[in-house]
Parts: C-alpha cells; structure tokens; sequence
C-alpha cells in the first residue's frame, strides 16, 4: 500500500497526477505514462532531467546525523516543532485528515517526532538519496523523495496543512501554493551563539549576521509572520557527539575527516554546548489564517 500523502502528488515530468501502478504498492504512474519505482529503502527518486545542480549530503553526513538525532540531543528541539505545527492540522485530531510537508527531511527524525505526536499524512523531501534511505525506515507511512526543494515542488495545490522547515533552503512560493488555506509554515534557524563552545575549533559555520532579517526577506510576499519562539538546549556532549555535530551540517561538505577525529581525540569526555535554536511561524498571504 502506498501512503495516503501519495494522492497530493504531482509527476515531476508532466505535472499530472500521481497514482498507485502496477508495481504492488511500489510504482507511481501520472495519466501520460511517467513511471517512478520505489528504490528498495522505499523513497522514490523524482529528480528527472539534468537532475540538480546542488551538492547533495553525503553518506557519511548523514550517517553523523542520524547517530547525533538518534541519541535526543535535538529531541527538545523535535518536540516543539511538532508543538507549533499542530494548531494547523486539526484535521488528523478528528481524523478527517490532514498533510504535512517536511522540505528538507534529512534522516527523518523531525517529521518522525511530529507523527508521533499527530498521525497526518506525511510527505518527506530531500536532495540526498542517503538521507531518504534513513527517512524512509524511519517513516514508512511518509511518502519519501528524493527532490530538489529549488525546482517545482510534486505537490497540487493547496494539497498540505503544514509545511517544516528545520535547517533547510526555503522555496517561498512553493511553499505558499501547496499551502490549504488556514495552513502554516514552520522554520528552524539558529541564533547567534548557537554551538559556539565547538564551532570555531571544529570548523563549523558561523552563524550569518541579520539572520532573522534574511528569513523575513526570503519569505516577503508569499508569507506573513505568525510567531516566533526561541529555545535553548544545553548539551552535555561526549567526543563523538562533537564530531557527528560538526560533519552533520553543512561544513560536513569540506571538512578534514583526519582532523576532526584527531581534535575529537583530544576532547575532554564530556563537552558543554549550548545549542540555540528559533523557531518561526508564518502564515501564507493568499490564505490568512483566522
């Protein structure tokens, strides 16, 4: 059986709409013929065409990441996400349904922590077929796929209640037409200060100044700002932590592996790190929520 998010999708070729084929539970099929096998993990893979021009993580990346999310140093983080997506999706609470889009899944652990909490129906995005394999054990009743978020979304229209965004690139305006009405859009970014007790000497990007100015910024025109939250997560971390914390993220892409296992070597067992996060919401333009 396909999940039930499955009727919200778009071909990636055509545009047209997407169906169960003859593949068992295994195959999307659009009305003009474009077929889509699910890879063995069970993600589809929709980049067609040239592809994507972005680097997607790599394995090891994602492997640091799902090691760090696994252990809960983020679940605080996981938990009020899933706090301030609920509002809009009443729907899965009287089991009517509802959908939720989590643009930049990774290893899954963000949306998984929302389903726990609230069983939508649930469809997971990534650039990295590493992080889908990851996602898709995770969250079997998602549909997973491997997507670049820069391109045409394979979602209809006013198809979703929710969209998270924790640490990803945000598509405004593909985020805004595959909105219902009354719909929300969660974002994750992180404030000054955030790491720092590790970022500099692991090689970690800095955070980029005005950040909440640029987040505004991307999103003018297609958003309005709801609300906001900031959380602290103090971390207690042990040397592998530290490393994971650093390969996981974007600076995964370039640095040394042999440096970051030696400066891990040379940490204490226990390191303290404060990790702080902001969490906004924002409500589409087209449709204001009440």
């Amino acid at each position: 059986m396909l999940p039930a998010s499955t009727a919200a999708l778009l071909c990636p070729v055509c545009r047209g709409a997407l169906g169960a084929g003859d593949g068992g539970g295994r195959t999307l099929v659009c009305p003009a013929g474009h077929s889509f096998d699910a890879a063995k993990q069970g993600y589809f893979n929709f980049l067609v065409g040239k592809g994507t021009v972005f680097e997607a993580d790599a394995a090891d990346m994602v492997a640091a990441r799902f090691d760090f999310l696994s252990a809960g140093h983020y679940r605080p983080l996981a938990e009020a996400v899933a706090e301030l997506a609920a509002p809009a999706l009443p729907g899965a609470l009287n089991g009517s349904g509802a959908t939720v889009l989590d643009a930049g899944t990774g290893t899954g652990h963000y949306l998984r922590s929302l389903l726990d909490r609230i069983p939508a129906a649930a469809i997971g995005l990534d650039i990295s077929k590493f992080a889908l394999r990851r996602a898709a054990r995770l969250n079997p009743e998602a549909v997973n796929l491997v997507c670049d978020v820069w391109q045409p979304l394979p979602v209809a229209d006013d198809a979703v209640d929710v969209v998270t965004v924790v640490f990803a690139p945000r598509n405004a305006a593909e985020f805004a037409r595959v909105l219902r009405p009354g719909g929300r859009l969660v974002v994750v970014t992180p404030r000054p200060g955030h790491l720092a007790e590790v970022s500099g000497r692991t090689g970690m990007l800095g955070i980029e100044p005005a950040k909440e100015e640029r987040l505004a910024a991307s999103l003018e025109g297609y958003f309005i700002a709801h609300s906001a939250r900031d959380l602290d997560v103090e971390l207690s971390l042990a040397p592998a932590d530290v490393a994971n914390l650093a390969l996981m993220g974007p600076a995964g892409h370039h640095l040394d592996r042999q440096d970051l296992a030696a400066l891990a070597a040379g940490l204490p067992p226990l390191t303290a790190v404060s990790a702080r996060f902001r969490i906004s919401v924002f409500d589409p333009l087209k449709h204001p929520a009440g």
